[in-house]
């Protein structure tokens, strides 16, 4: 591995496109033939485009989905639920960043998870800790918390203008999915 200042870079705010940007910062690091690893912290089971996509890419971008899907208004069971699959995301987390495999990984709704209580702030500032040198360490989800800011290296806010769901129209297909 070349002599690279591994960043890390933050997706937030209340418009789309976050996990949209990261992949394709993702695909930009692939093409310069990074190895990529998204791991999803929040989605789950939905059969996203991006996936079919990972799969064609081939062992050189590999996308985990970890999540037990929507985490907002969840009854305590399903809360029990969303927070083993999220430490079973950061503990896949920790092994791929100290594994030394990866140049670039990005972890998809981590501040989503932390918002929601399902992660601890503490628990992903000690990743940022642990995080080596020459990895790139993507962190993408709404409500970013000013200490994962102060870490950063980049902070990209997308902020909602318009949206078509305001209008009754439903999410589409190879847009939001």
């Amino acid at each position: 591995m070349e002599n690279r200042h591994g960043l890390i870079l933050v997706n937030t705010g209340n418009g789309k496109g976050k996990t949209t940007a990261a992949l394709g910062l993702g695909l930009r690091a692939w093409g310069q033939g990074f190895k990529v690893l998204i791991i999803q912290f929040i989605k789950g089971s939905w059969k996203y485009g991006e996936l079919k996509t990972a799969e064609a890419l081939g062992p050189n971008f590999v996308m985990r989905q970890m999540g037990e899907g929507f985490v907002r208004n969840a009854n305590e069971d399903a809360m029990a639920d969303h927070r083993h699959a999220a430490e079973e995301a950061l503990e896949m987390a920790r092994k791929e960043i100290g594994s030394n495999q990866w140049d670039m990984i990005i972890l998809d709704e981590i501040n989503y998870a932390i918002k929601f209580g399902v992660l601890s702030l503490e628990a992903v500032l000690k990743l940022l800790e642990d995080k080596p040198s020459a990895l790139h360490l993507v962190l993408t989800g709404r409500d970013v918390r000013p200490e994962i800011i102060d870490k950063a290296d980049l902070v990209t806010e997308m902020k909602e203008i318009k949206h078509p769901y305001k209008k009754g129209i439903k999410a589409q297909k190879g847009i939001e999915f």
